[in-house]
């Protein structure tokens, strides 16, 4: 464990990444895939369900898909910008930003799992995507050069991160400024937090926080302009939301 890793993080990311892993291996292998639980992922808020249009994405792409909403429709992505998505799995949210972004654009994709990885390429390949750009690495540690992105999405994958603080910042420290955040993920109801009983941590593996939780990470972060908006329950005592913040714009001087 190096020294900017909370307590319990490199475990949690063997966990993760194993998890995730094997479900990727079972999608390249021609396989369905399913995370947490199925009659949430059925009520058209979850997985593949949450993209009633896919954008003309490889239909392995979209059944792929494992996140808890669709952070692309609410990024409000412009052509020739930058974009990256924390925990980009199958790449199905990445292939829908690099198509808004254009070929002025790039999209990038990071992940920790190199099975994932591998899903990720073959599924933009198939879809004929050029401006897709796939990283191996941690979102704890962006491998990426500071304000190198305009925004930054993430599809129900900070929830699975045991040092949130250091994601939020390292995802304000790759956006430019005015850059902006856009992200779909599990949050718990108030009063539960990441104390939650066992039930309530079976969806994907989440442990959550509350909105007033969440909402003071990110002003620590830096970001300013904060939404957080509930939308479909996840499991008991949680909750989807869309989480939504910027990044201040540089002051002329």
């Amino acid at each position: 464990m190096t020294g900017n890793q909370a307590p319990g993080t490199g475990s949690t990311r063997d966990a993760v990444v194993d998890r995730y892993s094997g479900l990727a291996r079972t999608a390249l292998a021609g396989g369905a895939i399913a995370d947490g639980d199925p009659d949430a992922s059925a009520d058209g808020c979850f997985g593949a369900a949450a993209y009633p249009d896919a954008g003309g994405a490889p239909e392995a792409a979209v059944r792929a898909s494992l996140g808890c909403g669709n952070p692309v429709a609410v990024a409000s992505l412009n052509p020739g910008e930058t974009v990256l998505d924390l925990g980009s799995g199958g790449g199905l949210d990445v292939l829908l930003s690099a198509r808004r972004v254009g070929p002025a654009g790039t999209a990038y994709g990071l992940d920790a799992s190199p099975d994932m990885l591998a899903l990720a390429r073959a599924n933009a390949a198939a879809a004929g995507v050029t401006n897709a750009v796939f990283l191996h690495g941690h979102i704890e540690d962006i491998p990426l050069p500071d304000e190198h992105v305009d925004v930054v999405i993430s599809n129900c994958v900070i929830c699975l991160s045991a040092d949130k603080p250091r994601v939020l910042a390292e995802a304000f420290r790759v956006l430019r400024p005015g850059g902006r955040l856009g992200i779909s993920d599990v949050i718990a109801g108030d009063g539960t937090g990441s104390a939650q009983p066992a039930e309530s941590q079976q969806w994907a593996g989440c442990v959550s926080l509350t909105q007033p939780q969440y909402r003071d990470l990110l002003l620590t972060a830096g970001f300013t302009t904060i939404s957080i908006t509930s939308t479909h329950q996840a499991g008991p005592g949680l909750h989807s939301a869309i989480i939504q913040a910027a990044k201040p714009a540089a002051r002329h001087t």
